[in-house]
């Protein structure tokens, strides 16, 4: 079976299903998906909390756990900032990944703090990835690290020039893929693809490059974060307002 790392240096880009529970992980399978991501954002909100790891680890575990155990399919974690304050805490958990056989995590440069999310200074989170690094020793090859990049999110100033002076940090410490969300620009897109030997990952947003363009411009991977997630369930008011508008169920019995 090919590997989850291998699958970011394929052709074509690798789709990820995005996930928050076991049903929606299966359907992804089903339907042939390759790899499934959770979307942290997603997991909250089905919990009832906001995103910015408002959520326990031990209950973002769970939910991780009862996934993986659900699907052949590799799965990697959107691990957010990691969960803890400490960098032990985060190897920790990511250790606990490892165990279950996640194969990747995602692990960001911004902290959500009092609900505005934040850049951290680049230097400060160099050291802090360089720690984690270190403490995961050999285990770090038993799992496909993605360093998330938020500029273009934040919309920053100059935000193309310091996404690109953060990935060569990043490469530095080599990691094995970068995700840049917040890009839209075909320009900007095929500039960071081209700066880097590491395989590029994006999210979808409005105004997002169809799938042929974005392997033409290098893209390894494409997610869609908790917007499957927000979509599923704004289709759910709607039928629930059909439901109760015609105050009958047989919308819920009509074949799509």
């Amino acid at each position: 079976m090919i590997s989850f790392k291998q699958l970011h240096h394929d052709d074509e880009p690798l789709l990820l299903g995005n996930v928050w529970n076991v049903e929606s992980a299966k359907a992804y399978e089903k339907l042939g998906y390759k790899a499934l991501a959770t979307s942290s954002s997603a997991v909250a909100l089905s919990l009832g909390y906001e995103d910015g790891e408002q959520m326990t680890f031990e209950e973002y575990f769970y939910m991780i756990k009862r996934i993986r155990s659900s699907v052949s399919i590799p799965l990697s974690v959107d691990l957010e900032s990691g969960y803890g304050h400490e960098s032990n805490t985060v190897v920790s958990n990511i250790m606990k990944l490892i165990e279950i056989g996640v194969s990747g995590i995602n692990i960001e440069d911004t902290n959500v703090i009092d609900g505005t999310r934040k850049l951290i200074n680049r230097d400060v989170f160099y050291e802090k990835l360089k720690d984690i690094f270190i403490k995961l020793g050999k285990n770090r090859d038993q799992i496909f690290i993605n360093v998330r990049t938020d500029p273009f999110l934040l919309n920053i100033e100059n935000a193309l020039e310091e996404t690109l002076g953060r990935i060569k940090l990043f490469e530095e410490l080599k990691a094995d893929g970068i995700f840049v969300p917040g890009m839209t620009s075909e320009n900007d897109i095929k500039t960071i693809t081209e700066a880097t030997y590491l395989p590029v990952n994006i999210m979808a947003l409005t105004d997002f490059p169809d799938f042929d363009t974005l392997k033409a411009l290098g893209v390894k991977r494409i997610t869609s974060g908790a917007f499957m997630y927000r979509y599923i369930y704004r289709e759910l008011e709607k039928v629930s307002q059909k439901i109760a508008n015609e105050r009958s169920f047989s919308t819920l019995f009509i074949e799509s």
